[in-house]
């Protein structure tokens, strides 16, 4: 007896030709192939639309905050100093700026040539100590003469 599955005999008796089963297995795979490809690239079309409403929503978000942030360190800079994020998570204290404007410079010859030895312009040294730049040159002229 011959079974069904060897496509022998089918119920109306004719055998199946194999080049005929063949194409039509190529063309179901092929069907099969081009549904997944459609399916994939809808994936992917949804996927980045997705990712692009979302990115939106985050920068939205970020300025947001920083027109409250902004607007916060208008109205009072301690507090917005306050609650600005730290990377060491603290968040109380405030840094204040010293008030230095009291303070006196004294101004020390051999300071002047000590800064100058270690690299200090005379741009710079007339900036600190309050003096003109011919004054600090000098200065450094003195201790020229004097070596």
């Amino acid at each position: 007896m011959v079974d069904s599955s060897w496509n022998l005999g089918g119920a109306g008796g004719e055998r199946r030709d194999a080049a005929t089963s063949a194409d039509e297995r190529a063309g179901s795979s092929e069907a099969r192939a081009a549904a997944r490809a459609d399916a994939m690239t809808a994936r992917l079309e949804t996927r980045a639309a997705a990712r692009e409403a979302q990115a939106q929503e985050r920068e939205a978000a970020r300025r947001s905050r920083r027109k409250t942030a902004t607007a916060l360190a208008e109205r009072d800079p301690h507090r917005a100093a306050a609650e600005r994020k730290r990377g060491s998570g603290r968040r109380d204290v405030v840094r204040q700026d010293r008030d230095v404007s009291g303070y006196a410079t004294l101004v020390d010859s051999e300071r002047i040539r000590t800064l100058a030895a270690r690299g200090a312009s005379l741009a710079g040294l007339a900036a600190v100590f309050g003096l003109a730049e011919d004054e600090v040159a000098r200065v450094l002229a003195a201790d020229a003469e004097a070596a």
